[in-house]
This record gives C-alpha cells, sequence and structure tokens, in this order.
C-alpha cells in the first residue's frame, strides 16, 4: 500500500515537473498540453539549426491557416536557445504558438512524446478524446499532416 502511495506521488511529481518544462514563446508563461483544446492537437518539436525544421515551417503555417477554427491546434516545440528562436521567428513568422522546452534533457522529453531516437523534426498528431496519436519522424507537409488528422480522428469514432 505504502509502495503505490509512493508511485502516485512520483507520478504526480513527475508530471508538474514536466509540464514546467515549456513555455510560451517569447512571454515565458507557463505552458502544457491541456492548454490546447481543439480535439486534435499537432505539436511539432523543431529547432533553428534543423535544415528539414525549417523547410517544413512555412507550409505547416499555411496548412494550420486553412484549418477550420477550434478543429485543430499547432503547437511548436523548440527545442533550441531562446535567442536562437527569436531570430528565428523575426525572418520565418508562423500562425500557430511556438512553446520553448525549457527542461535539462530534450531527449527524454521527446522519447516520452514516442521520439525514440531523438531526432528532429519530429511531429505528433492526437486525437484528445480517445489519446491516438500518429508519430511522424522527418519532415512534413500538407498532406502527410491531413493524413494523420484523418487517421486519428477516425479511431476517436
Amino acid at each position: 500500500m505504502k509502495s503505490a502511495a509512493f508511485a502516485t506521488a512520483l507520478l504526480f511529481s513527475c508530471a508538474a515537473l514536466a509540464a514546467a518544462d515549456l513555455a510560451a514563446f517569447p512571454d515565458g508563461r507557463p505552458r502544457d498540453f491541456p492548454d490546447l483544446k481543439a480535439p486534435v492537437r499537432v505539436v511539432n518539436f523543431w529547432g533553428s539549426y534543423c535544415k528539414p525544421c525549417v523547410k517544413e515551417m512555412p507550409e505547416m503555417s499555411a496548412w494550420f491557416k486553412k484549418q477550420k477554427k477550434g478543429s485543430v491546434d499547432l503547437v511548436g516545440i523548440a527545442v533550441d536557445r531562446k535567442e536562437n528562436i527569436a531570430a528565428f521567428l523575426k525572418q520565418t513568422p508562423v500562425s500557430y504558438p511556438v512553446w520553448l522546452y525549457t527542461g535539462q534533457d530534450s531527449r527524454s522529453f521527446m522519447k516520452a512524446h514516442g521520439n525514440t531516437v531523438g531526432a528532429l523534426p519530429f511531429t505528433t498528431v492526437e486525437a484528445v478524446k480517445c489519446g491516438k496519436r500518429e508519430a511522424i519522424l522527418g519532415g512534413v507537409d500538407a498532406k502527410k499532416l491531413d493524413e494523420a488528422v484523418k487517421k486519428v480522428s477516425a479511431a476517436c469514432k
């Protein structure tokens, strides 16, 4: 019984730490995935130093603008330094929010979200209601995003 209580306490403390590892850019407000309210959540892990990340962002931004309001949330999780993000987004603005990963172990953080190799870019598409998640390692385009959204949405019906 004591070990179950300890495990539960440990789980909640780890969840609290993970929540503190994301901050809105540029204001630094703490963020977490439950802040995203749409039925489908798209999370893209990227860095300004990652050429495939940089290549996919304009198309992802255009794709997000075309989505029905409230149907999909898209957030870019920057695994990078704040000053690099600021310079990059000044030259390449996006239509979706960017959050900064502020923790100490980005590989473990990404692994917890399905990225088993720790490479960028990495995108997850999740139907929040049923938890069905599609993980995409490598660059994405509008077609891949549409297919993943359709697949996870169908799993919840």
